[in-house]
């Protein structure tokens, strides 16, 4: 049977699931539950994005201070996501955790512009519905 993924890379993408950055827990406490769903740890081989909109074909990355040594990787990680159709945004750790509402904000703002100006969960409509009377 042939496999599509790399079992070494799945295994790294559960380790790095079950213990997320504090970047990612917050940002995955505040995203988890809006639609399009959001999905932590994803494969696209080689490489594994710490958060993703499959819908919106949006990739987040989180960087921390070691991304600072590694900007040349980044870049040819992002130009290679890129190629594959993925947009990808870059917050640090440290903007993440002094703002996480705003850094939430601003990645469901961006996957709202990914989808075409449609907000990730919209609120339901009210055509149709006849209103109620407040008091009977």
């Amino acid at each position: 049977m042939l496999r599509r993924i790399d079992p070494k890379l799945t295994a790294r993408a559960r380790e790095l699931r079950s213990n997320p950055t504090p970047a990612e827990r917050e940002i995955w406490y505040r995203v988890s539950r809006f639609r399009p769903a959001f999905t932590r740890q994803h494969i696209e081989p080689p490489y594994i994005i710490d958060l993703v909109c499959r819908g919106a074909k949006l990739a987040i990355e989180f960087d921390g201070s070691q991304h600072l040594e590694t900007a040349e990787a980044d870049a040819r990680r992002t130009a290679f996501l890129q190629t594959k159709g993925w947009t990808v945004i870059r917050l640090w750790n440290s903007d993440v955790l002094s703002n996480p509402d705003g850094a939430a904000q601003y990645i469901l703002s961006k996957t709202a512009e990914c989808l075409g100006g449609t907000h990730p969960q919209p609120l339901p409509s009210r055509e149709g519905r006849s209103r109620r009377p407040r008091f009977s």
